[in-house]
């Protein structure tokens, strides 16, 4: 209760600092009450969904991220205008001293706000929170194919040109189009790639989620087939379940789901894929994540049917698992496919230019591809969203990666 009071209490004082800044700028009331009106409305919405809502706890559902998600883009707005005018109060509270110890009158008075300031203040402002806006309508569902081709000396050569597709992170308990969602289906099928892959998190919590979406997501097509391993949330770790039995059920009824979508789940297990006399192994663990993540994956396990010299892929929803196991593993894994950051579902990419996002902080292979020691990562973006139910610059993905025998000049 205690922290709710402290929150509400910021929220305000927040609201009362923008609230001046739109003083400064018109002088028409009703613009001051549709502000009000709305900065009410957002925080009502949000305290009733995680507090009385239809699904209370911390399972999150499509209207308690929209409620987070508006809160969020509310808040940019009042933090940044409060930076500006914070600051100008600083400079007004020093002129003011300055005149009482100086000036003529000998009286503390604190000089007006500056309207050019406030404007400032507001316009910045607006950018995140419409660009906040514009993630939770649009840019949720923007999906990018993002190409790569990767070569490696020991490739077999009856696999040269050979085309993965790779999906991650579907969080189906968060999708509100369906539309939108067959769209990207058929895009992934116009890939045509020789296998798919999905790396984990098909659902946020349970497994019903995915029930509605069942039959679009058998329809996904891969000559050589489609395989997926878990991610943590996947597990049903984030529900309080009435009881162990419940949870355990969750579980198995994903599993099976997954297997009735047309998916061979890799439970710390291993498969060849087979051209001619070639051949390469491929390989899928349960989570692994640093930190409090789930660490059920067992890579001793999963490469048990398999030889050393084998050219290996990996199958690892969370990319700490490569940072801190797999690059130090006696065996070469060529290339690892993870997901797992969302890319933080925030931040800005230039192609060749740049890319960012707060995410780096906590994971230092966050998006895309990476090589060290001689073995690489392709950690994707991820194909749905949770939390804040948008994107803003870092576009859901889906990953399309040619394998190419590298050539001796």
């Amino acid at each position: 209760m205690l922290r709710w009071i402290i929150f509400v209490v910021i929220y305000f004082v927040l609201g009362i600092y923008t609230l001046q800044a739109l003083r400064t700028l018109t002088r028409y009331p009703w613009v001051y009450y549709f502000f009000m009106l709305m900065s009410l409305l957002v925080l009502g919405n949000f305290i009733y969904q995680f507090t009385m809502g239809e699904t209370p706890g911390r399972v999150l559902s499509v209207s308690k991220s929209y409620a987070f998600g508006l809160l969020l883009a509310m808040l940019a707005f009042k933090s940044i205008t409060i930076i500006f005018l914070f600051s100008e109060d600083i400079f007004r509270f020093l002129a003011g001293g300055y005149q009482k110890l100086f000036g003529e009158t000998k009286e503390f008075s604190l000089p007006e706000r500056r309207r050019f300031l406030s404007a400032i203040a507001m316009g910045i402002a607006a950018l995140p929170f419409s660009a906040l806006l514009y993630g939770m309508i649009k840019g949720k569902y923007n999906f990018k194919v993002l190409k790569y081709e990767l070569e490696f000396d020991d490739l077999p050569d009856s696999f040269n040109g050979y085309r993965i597709t790779q999906i991650s992170d579907v969080h189906s308990g968060s999708f509100d189009n369906r539309e939108k969602i067959e769209y990207a289906i058929n895009l992934i099928n116009e890939q045509k790639s020789d296998i798919l892959l999905f790396t984990g998190d098909m659902v946020n919590n349970k497994a019903e989620e995915m029930y509605p979406w069942k039959d679009l997501f058998s329809t996904l097509e891969a000559k050589d087939g489609k395989y997926s391993v878990l991610g943590n949330h996947d597990y049903g770790d984030y529900v309080d379940w009435e009881t162990a039995e419940a949870k355990s059920k969750n579980l198995k009824d994903l599993k099976e789901l997954q297997r009735e979508m047309g998916f061979d789940l890799l439970l710390n297990e291993s498969r060849y894929l087979q051209k001619g006399s070639d051949k390469i192994a491929l390989i899928g663990v349960e989570n692994w994540g640093r930190g409090g993540f789930k660490k059920a994956g067992d890579l001793k396990k999963a490469v048990a049917d398999i030889n050393k010299g084998d050219f290996k892929i990996l199958m690892s929803h969370d990319p700490s698992h490569w940072e801190d196991e797999v690059l130090k593993d006696d065996y070469h894994y060529h290339l690892t496919l993870s997901g797992h950051t969302h890319g933080m579902q925030f931040g800005i990419e230039i192609p060749g230019w740049v890319k960012w996002s707060p995410v780096k902080w906590r994971y230092k292979y966050w998006a895309g591809v990476y090589e060290e020691l001689g073995q690489m990562i392709n950690v994707n973006r991820g194909f749905g969203y949770l939390g804040y139910p948008g994107r803003v610059g870092i576009w859901p993905e889906i990953t399309v990666i040619t394998l190419k025998k590298r050539t001796l000049v």
